[in-house]
């Protein structure tokens, strides 16, 4: 069995998420999703989200793409994530493109991902203050 891992916020959730985890789920038989807790988001990405991590969870888990879900609290964990879990390929958005080369010192293969061009949660956000 290959397994996936990807990391996100997934605050807002929209079809460029549902792109993503569709093309990560793609790679391998099986994804892991590292999401960002309320309290990593806001201590150390300094974001503040609508949805809680617990409904931002159960959203993603409804996912028929995600077979896992998995808590992020710190940017550390990727290479002990990689391990626990068994991971084959590591996968982000191409805008981290190069951030996460290291992990394949650890047997791990890292594809980053071209994101859908025309939808971002920053620009709902945006447009929503408009």
């Amino acid at each position: 069995m290959k397994r996936v891992i990807t990391y996100g916020t997934f605050d807002l959730l929209h079809y460029g998420h549902i792109n993503l985890l569709r093309r990560a789920r793609a790679l391998g038989d099986y994804l892991v999703v590292a999401l960002s807790t309320d309290e990593f988001n806001w201590n150390e990405k300094h974001k503040k989200c609508y949805f809680t991590y617990e409904q931002r969870k159960n959203m993603l888990e409804a996912i028929r793409y995600v077979d896992r879900v998995i808590p992020e609290e710190n940017w550390a964990q990727k290479r002990t994530d990689v391990h626990d879990y068994d991971i084959d390929v590591f996968v982000m958005g191409d805008d981290w493109a190069g951030k996460f080369d290291f992990l394949k010192e650890e047997g791990v293969e890292v594809v980053y991902l071209p994101r859908t061009p025309e939808i971002s949660s920053t620009q709902i956000k945006q447009d929503l203050h408009k």
